[in-house]
């Protein structure tokens, strides 16, 4: 299957990305390469893509769709999280821009051997980014604790019935190993009203997500990461952060309002005493949506959000 992918917020995303034509660009989830494509067919002079991805048939493709601008585009397998040190191997200290796509590819919620999506119904419970890990989805159905897939669910689903969710998966794997996407659906509705699965949108959605966030530690990733990418951006830099859902965005709405304001001084101190100085300003006060015409044509970008910090300059 090839792997394809509609890169969303294609243009507004690289618009406030490129500063500088002439610059030093990352993309931290490379996927298909379509916002780097467009990053570095603008880009002139000396400027250089760096494209980092866990995924290894993303690396491939990305491989491919990038071969005409190969003279100045490396490609990295590995986790965004160790950007620094993967730069620093290739002498990079700092950079010009950061862009970060938190979204699953189309390709991997549309291939079934990958186990993302809750639409099939015989696929293997697998969900990993990056194959080179061990542990699947199916691990953590086996092995977790009725009150740590309660925890998950709850914390990473968002599912009012997380509780009842995580009942069911622990019965249903005493009488045989949950292993199928289908298997796992069939367990899910078990454990929702039968009025809430009739309006309530697909009933593993939100499971789904849980699990996925567990399996690959995506929320402790993007939490761990943000403050090191604007340490690397260059004055007037900017990092560009593409979220899918309410519990990514809190994290970077949070993390970029404390890297530009991150005084701890209580609010009637005439001075700040606390030391503590801005690294830089929000571009985005309020996040920049896809159009309606872009939703229409691509439905996965209904819950996109952009979000784009920049360093101070000196």
């Amino acid at each position: 299957m090839n792997f394809e992918h509609t890169s969303v917020l294609l243009t507004e995303t690289v618009d406030f990305l490129l500063t500088n034509p002439d610059g030093i660009y990352v993309d931290g989830t490379l996927g298909g390469a379509g916002h780097s494509f467009e990053i570095v067919r603008r880009l002139t002079g000396d400027g250089r893509l760096i494209g980092i991805d866990r995924d290894a048939d993303a690396i491939r493709a990305a491989s491919e769709r990038l071969l005409p601008f190969v003279d100045r585009v490396s490609i990295i397998r590995g986790n965004y999280s160790e950007m620094a040190a993967r730069l620093a191997d290739l002498g990079i200290t700092e950079v010009d821009g950061i862009l970060l796509d938190l979204g699953v590819s189309s390709y991997q919620l549309d291939e079934p051997s990958r186990g993302f999506t809750y639409r099939e119904e015989d696929a293997p419970l697998d969900m990993r980014m990056d194959q080179r890990q061990s542990r699947t989805a199916k691990d953590i159905l086996a092995e977790y604790s009725e009150s740590e897939l309660y925890r998950m669910i709850r914390d990473y689903g968002e599912d009012r019935f997380a509780k009842n969710i995580a009942r069911h998966i622990v019965a249903a794997r005493e009488k045989a190993p949950i292993e199928t996407t289908g298997q796992l659906n069939e367990i899910i509705r078990e454990a929702i009203p039968a009025k809430v699965r009739a309006t309530g949108g697909h009933p593993s959605k939100r499971t789904y997500q849980a699990i996925r966030i567990e399996l690959n530690g995506e929320l402790d990733a993007l939490q761990e990461s943000l403050d090191g990418m604007i340490d690397l951006l260059k004055p007037g830099g900017r990092l560009c952060v593409i979220t899918f859902h309410s519990l990514e965005d809190r994290i970077v709405k949070a993390n970029f309002k404390r890297n530009e304001n991150p005084c701890t001084c209580p609010a009637n101190f005439p001075v700040c005493v606390c030391g503590k100085v801005s690294k830089g300003r929000v571009v985005t006060r309020k996040p920049i949506l896809p159009s309606p015409e872009e939703v229409e044509h691509n439905k996965r970008a209904k819950s996109a959000k952009l979000r784009v910090f920049e360093k101070s300059s000196l």
